[in-house]
């Protein structure tokens, strides 16, 4: 494992995930996607209340390092399978607040990571897009999905077909991402949104995402809604926020 490619640190109750290549603007070897992969899976059990991921230097993260692909020998659809798609699927599926501090390039698997968060914040000058169509291959890393249901596939498939990068100003602007910011104040914002995610009701913030990530007709929603505020209502948690309601104080949360 590339231990030193990928880096995690506590700042309170916020876990900072961190790409550290920045001398490849952290592009990731399959061995780096794998050692993310095990990261992943320990989040859960550590005691973090957000993930906060970000790249080292300045880019987030120009995608795959292909200086390692050879496609006349590459089991494309073992390394797809086994290696890079299961990354995002833990990454949407944790059960806290997930945000992206991009800056940079977001290309590729590095557009897919920013986009599996529940929030990502960029750079304005950030460059996020699809350059597949230079190298004769598809958009993967979910790509597919995380556009169409931002923006709509008639224009996900326009950028696709263009192969145009886009500026973090323009991908806020287009629904893409969540907000833009001046280079200076992204890692304050993305750091103060984590932080303010910690430190509220994680158990209730889980459910919204199972929520949000369920089919979205209104009587699957509803049912869900109905499921999830029956156990939210009997966590400890929302005692405590009831209580300090009532006494007209804030109130502390525990995420249980």
């Amino acid at each position: 494992m590339n231990a030193d490619a990928i880096r995690v640190d506590r700042q309170r109750a916020v876990a900072v995930l961190t790409l550290n290549r920045p001398d490849a603007k952290n592009s990731l070897r399959l061995s780096d996607i794998s050692t993310l992969s095990a990261v992943l899976d320990g989040i859960p059990g550590s005691g973090a209340r957000a993930l906060l991921l970000r790249g080292e230097g300045g880019s987030f993260c120009a995608g795959r390092d292909l200086k390692e692909t050879d496609p006349e020998t590459d089991d494309t659809l073992a390394i797809l399978h086994d290696v890079i798609n299961p990354v995002f699927l833990k990454l949407r599926d944790l059960p806290i607040p997930t945000v992206a501090a991009v800056r940079g390039p977001a290309l590729g698997l590095g557009l897919g990571l920013a986009l599996a968060c529940d929030v990502t914040y960029v750079a304005e000058d950030a460059v996020l897009g699809s350059p597949f169509r230079n190298i004769g291959a598809i958009l993967d890393s979910g790509g597919h999905y995380f556009l169409a249901d931002r923006i709509g596939p008639h224009r996900a498939m326009e950028l696709i077909v263009s192969g145009r990068l886009i500026s973090g100003r323009e991908a806020a602007a287009m629904g893409i991402v969540n907000r833009a910011f001046g280079a200076l104040d992204l890692d304050q914002a993305a750091g103060e949104f984590a932080r303010s995610a910690a430190a509220g009701p994680t158990l209730a913030f889980g459910f919204s995402k199972a929520i949000l990530r369920a089919p979205r007709t209104l009587e699957d929603v509803l049912e869900l809604e109905a499921r999830y505020q029956a156990e939210a209502l009997r966590s400890n948690d929302a005692r405590a926020g009831i209580r300090a309601f009532q006494e007209k104080r804030k109130p502390v949360f525990t995420g249980t």
